[in-house]
């Protein structure tokens, strides 16, 4: 460590150091050195860079190939999502006119049902008002019958003496008879 810091401390004492110039000195520069050197280099490195540029223009060469076969790829892949959106939209279309019809066929059919149902309640309503009719027409029809019935049977029981009431026995009974000779 001690050695560090001496040669920091010698730099200071050096008659050049510390101040920028230009040395003119064609020795103490070593250019024939340095000729030599990058000559060599140059020489051999030659190789050695062109092979390192092929390969860089080569790898290069294949990321672009690459990326034009994927490019191509998603171009294809992207018509056939395209066809298939098509198809879909196509068929989406279908169902939509196939279910709008079917609507308006099922809508027909519930009218058609609805309106042959009312026409049979209609039917059912009319039967029901003309039993009622002749139900009601019957039951006025007894009444009648009966309180006319009553109202002969009064009139007999106080016009019918013991007599009369004989000769009408006897009347019917004749009556009977005759009907029951012309049939037999």
């Amino acid at each position: 460590m001690k050695n560090l810091t001496d040669s920091f401390v010698y730099l200071g004492h050096w008659p050049y150091a510390g101040s920028f110039g230009f040395n003119t000195d064609i020795l103490a520069t070593n250019p024939i050195n340095l000729s030599v050197v990058f000559g060599v280099l140059i020489f051999f490195g030659k190789g050695v860079l062109n092979d390192l540029l092929d390969n860089r223009k080569q790898r290069i060469l294949n990321t672009i190939r690459n990326s034009e076969e994927l490019r191509e790829g998603a171009i294809q892949q992207l018509e056939n999502a395209r066809a298939r959106l098509r198809k879909v939209e196509k068929e989406a279309d279908q169902f939509r006119v196939n279910g709008y019809s079917e609507i308006e066929r099922e809508k027909l059919n519930l009218i058609n049902s609805t309106y042959r149902t009312l026409k049979q309640l209609e039917n059912y309503k009319n039967e029901t008002i003309l039993f009622e009719q002749q139900r009601a027409i019957n039951q006025v029809r007894e009444r009648v019958f009966q309180q006319a019935l009553q109202g002969a049977i009064g009139t007999l029981n106080s016009c019918l003496s013991n007599e009369l009431h004989l000769r009408t026995i006897n009347a019917n009974i004749g009556m009977f008879g005759t009907m029951k000779e012309i049939t037999d």
